[in-house]
């Protein structure tokens, strides 16, 4: 619970902070007149309260009567985003530029006159562009993912095994603006591929069993002739993740809980191992990653492929000798600038990395969190073909 608060308390200052800075800029100090200043201010009074009032009732009220809340709540999250990272290199911009003035002797009386204007042209400029970017970003936010090939040569996959076709879904994110519309097209997509295996690397939903069952269902019709497989993500852990293991497993999707499946017979076989999401080990009992014990048994001269929500597990997969990881989470950034913040926390951000002799491949996401907008990513679905050393000659 301590937690809990302090989360709240944190995050509930830092939004405080942000639309105080933006009312700041835009209505005080453009001297805007009545009633335009009561309007703006009620406005962004308004629109900061739904954020929080999306969270908190979402939890209460249904889906359906909620989505006109949630589209305008993580609409302004992202549109609040874009005006303070421009307002903010404004100021940056304009202090250093003062600076370099004083360092060249140069003193300008106060004019209030012409702050007031210089503040209503800025604040104009990027009260433009912020709308400029959101528009662009929700358009491709809200686009349906688009398929991505690759093909991954692996040293130790058998020559019979060669084009297997492995399709990766990760972080779709069902939840207030992701519905069962999305899903039965990623589901379609993904048959249209013909996969031999499905793996869904993490953060598929964000809600309960009960709000979010009916939208998840088509999972049921995805069709891999080996399987399809799920890995949780850290949003399982807020949303309820037994009750949500529990009903993969009802749609005919394996759970992957620090355990290897073999894929294949015989000689012409490979492992597939998944694990835990790294951020499980206190959000619920028994959980947490364990690829050792994964990985407990298996025969060193087979090739294993490792599902992990995190990308950061690539460092334990390379000392144990995993040929390909598969994972998500990052999101590619889903809005730049922030995979640059992305990377204080995870080694590699998006598209195919190498330790050692293991291949990482970080999907940017098939979804999306928050905004339902993406800039500088695009959703995909994943495809990739797995080839054999002993194919190429």
């Amino acid at each position: 619970m301590s937690r809990v608060l302090v989360f709240a308390s944190v995050s509930l200052s830092l939004a405080f902070g942000l639309h105080y800075y933006v009312w700041a800029r835009l209505v005080r100090d453009t001297g805007l007149p009545q009633p335009w200043r009561a309007v703006a201010t009620a406005a962004i009074v308004a629109l900061g309260v739904s954020i929080p009032l999306a969270f908190i009732l979402g939890r209460t009220f249904s889906r359906e009567a909620m989505r006109p809340l949630a589209w305008t709540a993580y609409l302004w999250m992202g549109l609040l985003m874009f005006l303070f990272l421009l307002l903010v290199t404004g100021d940056v911009a304009r202090v250093m530029l003062a600076i370099a003035e004083r360092a060249r002797g140069g003193v300008r009386l106060p004019d209030p006159e012409r702050r007031v204007m210089m503040a209503r042209l800025f604040g104009g400029a990027v009260a433009a562009v912020a709308v400029g970017l959101g528009a662009l970003a929700t358009r491709t936010g809200i686009a349906r993912a688009l398929v991505r090939d690759f093909e991954v040569t692996l040293d130790r996959l058998p020559r019979a095994l060669d084009g297997t076709v492995i399709v990766q879904l990760t972080d779709v994110h069902v939840g207030p603006t992701i519905g069962r519309d999305f899903i039965e097209d990623l589901v379609a997509k993904s048959n249209a591929l013909e996969p031999d295996l499905v793996c869904i690397t993490g953060d598929l939903v964000d809600g309960s069993v009960a709000r979010l069952r009916e939208h998840v269902a088509p999972l049921a019709k995805l069709k891999a002739k080996r399987g399809v497989f799920f890995v949780t993500g850290n949003h399982e852990y807020y949303s309820g993740v037994s009750q949500w293991i529990d009903e993969l497993g009802r749609l005919g999707v394996r759970v992957l809980r620090n355990q290897r499946v073999t894929i294949g017979e015989g000689a012409d076989a490979f492992d597939l191992a998944g694990i835990d999401d790294h951020s499980s080990v206190d959000a619920a009992p028994g959980h947490g990653p364990d690829l050792a014990r994964a990985l407990d048994g298996r025969d060193p001269s087979r090739e294993c492929i490792l599902l992990a929500h995190q990308p950061r597990a690539i460092h334990e997969a390379a000392r144990l000798d995993v040929g390909l990881q598969l994972s998500g989470h990052t999101h590619g950034g889903q809005i730049w600038p922030w995979n640059y913040l992305v990377r204080l926390q995870q080694p590699y951000i998006v598209g195919f990395a190498r330790e050692g002799r293991t291949q990482l491949y970080v999907s940017p996401g098939t979804g999306y969190w928050g905004p339902p907008m993406r800039l500088g990513s695009h959703g995909e679905i994943t495809k990739i073909v797995l080839r054999s050393p002993v194919s190429r000659g």
